[in-house]
């Protein structure tokens, strides 16, 4: 069952609950875990290394 991408400003809004003392930091982080977070790193982390590779206009990669 494929699930929908994350939604970064979801995300956002359980972490400022937990922030705020509304929730427990375990609920906070059972809802980022099946909110999407790790993907939502994968996919910036992915995206770093892709920049850091790629080539700059006019020269070489970095």
């Amino acid at each position: 069952m494929d699930r929908p991408p994350p939604d970064p400003a979801k995300l956002l809004e359980e972490w400022e609950a937990w922030e705020r003392g509304d929730e427990t930091p375990g609920q906070v982080m059972a809802r980022l875990k099946t909110g999407g977070l790790p993907d939502l790193l994968r996919q910036l982390i992915e995206q770093a290394a892709g920049a850091d590779t790629a080539p700059t206009p006019g020269g070489e990669g970095r």
